[in-house]
């Protein structure tokens, strides 16, 4: 059963100007595995945590470096959650979490789908 969506849109550029202007931002907001990444990388991945926050409905229990956007190895961007947040989100019952990202054109968005519960196979009408 989705519990949440949430979507958000970044402007690449005006998002690295606040970067190189703010340094403490790229700690604060991203895991050290991310920190190396281009600033459209970056900004893609501020918008799926923005996402995320959306789906949740808020931000109570959730803190930025504890949410990581990771690859599978089909390229699939996932969220690798630790600590804190990762807890939060087992005692809110999400089970499943969807997330698609993209940039092009100066612009990075993502889309972040919750699922609560065990997720019914296709097909499956029980």
């Amino acid at each position: 059963m989705i519990v949440g969506i949430g979507v958000d849109l970044v402007d690449v550029p005006r998002f690295e100007e606040q970067l190189a202007r703010t340094p403490r931002l790229l700690p604060r907001l991203f895991a050290p595995a991310e920190r190396v990444l281009k600033p459209r990388s970056l900004a893609a991945r501020y918008a799926a945590k923005e996402a995320l926050i959306k789906a949740l409905g808020g931000s109570d229990g959730v803190y930025w470096t504890d949410i990581e956007v990771a690859s599978e190895p089909s390229g699939r961007p996932v969220f690798a959650l630790s600590g804190e947040t990762a807890d939060t989100i087992a005692a809110r019952g999400i089970t499943v979490l969807h997330l698609s990202m993209s940039h092009d054109a100066g612009l990075a968005t993502a889309y972040v789908i919750a699922e609560a519960g065990t997720p019914t196979p296709p097909g499956d009408t029980a």
